[in-house]
């Protein structure tokens, strides 16, 4: 009874394991290394696709990289931090020459009402994870970072108690062994 629970512990601990570094190597490890940013998905407009509190990570992009049926997320006013996350319906040139994108979220029956310009693109969405992106609004910045350091220490302290552990055990049973031969 006690080998199964020990096993069952040991199955839930690599569980919740793998489920936070894989949420972490989504969310921050990535994007990081590849310089994409993680977003927020906040409003309805995405769905069925990109459902409130998905994270969805964009990579930078070129204008001319950007085609019709691609989702990117781009400023709603040039220097402003507020973004949006929508599909390209079309794309053309103004009277000046500039490119910009007509784009409307899938859930809307209209097209945005101002086009985009190149220098709103933020990035065409890289990929998406459901639900992921609930954590990071729960959160505050300064709670965020304290998540990561606790989860951090406590995965390096359950690595600590696994390679303790394993080390007990192997000289558990050479010591028995050797008293048992004493004792013959």
């Amino acid at each position: 009874m006690r080998l199964w629970c020990r096993i069952a512990v040991q199955a839930v601990a690599w569980t919740v394991i793998l489920a936070v570094g894989e949420s972490l190597g989504a969310a921050v490890v990535v994007p990081r290394l590849v310089g994409a940013t993680p977003y927020t998905v906040l409003t309805g407009s995405m769905r069925p696709a990109l459902p409130p509190g998905t994270l969805v990570v964009v990579r930078p992009v070129e204008m001319d990289d950007i085609s019709v049926g691609d989702t990117i997320t781009y400023q709603l006013r040039s220097g402003e931090p507020t973004v949006v996350t929508h599909r390209v319906v079309g794309s053309g040139v103004r009277t000046d020459g500039t490119a910009v994108l007509t784009t409307r979220g899938d859930a809307n029956q209209v097209s945005d009402a101002r086009p985009v310009r190149q220098e709103q693109v933020r990035g065409r969405v890289w990929y998406a994870v459901p639900h992921l992106g609930r954590l990071s609004t729960a959160l505050d910045p300064v709670q965020r970072r304290t998540a990561v350091h606790a989860v951090a220490a406590g995965l390096l302290l359950y690595s600590g108690w696994m390679v303790v552990a394993g080390l007990v055990a192997r000289s558990a049973p050479g010591r028995r062994s050797a008293a048992k031969e004493q004792s013959r």
